[in-house]
C-alpha cells in the first residue's frame, strides 16, 4: 500500500507497515464507513471514508473554525475528544450510527483513544 514511500525515520516506517496490514483487514462501506485517524505532533485529524466509492463522508480537526475557539488552550487529549465528538455528531446527522475504527498504525492510546471515546460519546458504535 504505502511501501513505495521512503521514510528515513524508523518509527514512521514501522507505522506505515502496521497501517498496511490493518488496511488489508478493514474497509468502510456507505452504511459503515471507516473512521480514520491521523495524528501529527501538533494536531489530530479524523475522517469517515466510504472505501467502496473512495469518498470522504465527514471530517473533523481543530483547524475548523467552529472547533478552533472551543478547544484553544486546552490539553491535546481534551482537544482530541472534542474532535471525536464533532465527527460523531456529523455522522449521526448523516444517519450513520456504526463505523469501523482505523487507528492508522498508531497505538490505541492517548489522543487516538480519546477520539474513539469522543465518537462513542456522540452515539457511534464500533
Amino acid at each position: 500500500m504505502a511501501g513505495h514511500i521512503k521514510y528515513s525515520n524508523p518509527k514512521q516506517r514501522k507505522r506505515i507497515r502496521r497501517k498496511g496490514s490493518i488496511r488489508l483487514r478493514i474497509s468502510g462501506t456507505a452504511e459503515r464507513p471507516r473512521l480514520s485517524v491521523f495524528r501529527s505532533t501538533r494536531y489530530v485529524y479524523a475522517q469517515a471514508v466510504d472505501d467502496t466509492t473512495g469518498r470522504v463522508l465527514a471530517c473533523a480537526s481543530e483547524l475548523e473554525t467552529q472547533l478552533k475557539g472551543a478547544v484553544s488552550g486546552k490539553p491535546k487529549k481534551e482537544r482530541a475528544r472534542a474532535i471525536g465528538k464533532a465527527i460523531g455528531d456529523k455522522l449521526v446527522a448523516l444517519n450513520i450510527k456504526a463505523v469501523v475504527f482505523d487507528r492508522n498504525g498508531y497505538i490505541y492510546h492517548g489522543r487516538v483513544k480519546e477520539i474513539a471515546d469522543g465518537a462513542r460519546d456522540a452515539g457511534l458504535t464500533f
